[in-house]
């Protein structure tokens, strides 16, 4: 069991320095921020052996200062790949039966929801389905069922709602 008071004594007693620290290293509190929570869960993972060590501080800041700097060099690679490729191509917004069929999926109950998604965007057979959801076969192809019946409805209250208003 890891030294929960220790831990805290250490945390509230050295957060804003190395806070301070990562973000005079970035000049972005956001990334600093977040840097910094990340070194400090790492120390809580080996607290244990971190609050051995004659300076806790000191490794916390190297695995801070590493952090931010490991994502500074992902944005640069990252920079670096939109000059050698240029921009992404923009896509188009999406049409308005996507926007339809979007929003009466948002309608149905989370299984159903999951189960559609799966089987017809990610093309899952109802086999494969049933196991990333933990849900028998048979589970599966009755919320499909009914997750199809279900955006069936949906779907025709809009198309009859548009009617009536125009």
């Amino acid at each position: 069991m890891p030294d929960v008071d220790g831990f805290d004594e250490f945390y509230r007693g050295s957060r804003q320095r190395l806070l301070g620290f990562v973000y005079v290293l970035t000049g972005d509190l956001a990334e600093a921020q977040d840097a910094v929570q990340e070194a400090y869960i790492r120390a809580w993972q080996r607290w244990s052996t971190v609050s051995g060590y004659d300076e806790p501080e000191a490794w916390v800041r190297v695995v801070a200062s590493r952090i931010a700097v490991s994502r500074w060099r992902s944005l640069r690679s990252r920079a670096r790949a939109y000059l050698r490729h240029g921009a992404e191509e923009s896509m188009a917004p999406p049409g308005t039966d996507t926007v339809e069929v979007v929003a009466a999926l948002r309608r149905l109950p989370e299984e159903q929801r999951t189960a559609i998604a799966l089987y017809y965007l990610l093309g899952m057979p109802v086999a494969e389905v049933a196991r990333e959801t933990a849900a028998p076969v048979g589970t599966v192809k009755a919320r499909l069922s009914r997750g199809r019946a279900a955006l069936a409805g949906l779907l025709a209250v809009v198309d009859l709602e548009e009617a009536a208003d125009a």
